[in-house]
C-alpha cells in the first residue's frame, strides 16, 4: 500500500479522527482533569450505581487490563469509591462520590460541545447519515474488537444486513 492509498484507508481514517476527537476533549475539558475513557467510566457508574469492574468494562467496552487502570485512577482521585460485594467480597462494587457526581454534572456541558465540534464541519443532513453509518459500522463489527460492548452482561450480536 502506497501513502496516498493509506490516508484513503478506513481504518486509518478512523484512528484519525479519534485523534483529533480526543485532542477536542481535552482541549474543551482541560479544566477537568478529565480523560475521555474516564469521562465514560464515571457516566457508566452514574448510571450503574454498584456495578462491578467487569460488569464496566462492558459498559464501556474496554479490555480489563484498561478498566483497572481507569477506574484506579478514578479513585486516587476520590470520584469513585469501591466496596466489597454483598454475596462475594472479593468483587468490589462501584460507586461515584460526591465529588465525581460534581464533576460529571460540571463536565458534561464541555463534553456535548466536544461532540458538536466533532461534526460541525458536516451540513446537518450529512451529520446525521454519518452518525447512521457509524453506529451501524461499531454495531455490526463489534464481534471483531478485544473489548466488545456488552450491555446487560450480554454480548451485543449483531445481525448481519444487507
Amino acid at each position: 500500500m502506497a501513502i496516498v492509498e493509506l490516508h484513503s484507508a478506513p481504518g486509518h481514517l478512523i484512528r484519525r479522527l479519534q485523534q483529533i476527537a480526543v485532542a477536542l476533549f481535552m482541549a474543551e475539558t482541560r479544566d477537568f482533569d478529565l480523560t475521555p475513557l474516564q469521562y465514560a467510566a464515571l457516566l457508566a457508574i452514574r448510571e450503574n450505581p454498584g456495578c462491578d469492574q467487569t460488569t464496566l468494562a462492558h459498559y464501556v467496552a474496554l479490555d480489563r487490563s484498561t478498566i483497572a487502570d481507569v477506574v484506579g485512577r478514578l479513585e486516587n482521585k476520590a470520584l469513585i469509591r469501591r466496596k466489597p460485594g454483598a454475596r462475594d467480597r472479593r468483587t468490589k462494587r462501584l460507586d461515584l462520590t460526591a465529588a465525581g457526581r460534581r464533576l460529571v454534572a460540571a463536565a458534561s456541558p464541555a463534553v456535548a460541545a466536544v461532540q458538536d465540534m466533532i461534526l460541525a464541519p458536516l451540513k446537518p443532513a450529512e451529520r446525521a447519515l454519518f452518525m447512521t453509518l457509524l453506529r451501524r459500522l461499531v454495531h455490526l463489527n463489534n464481534e471483531h474488537s478485544r473489548a466488545p460492548l456488552r450491555l446487560n452482561g450480554e454480548e451485543s450480536r449483531p445481525r448481519r444486513t444487507a
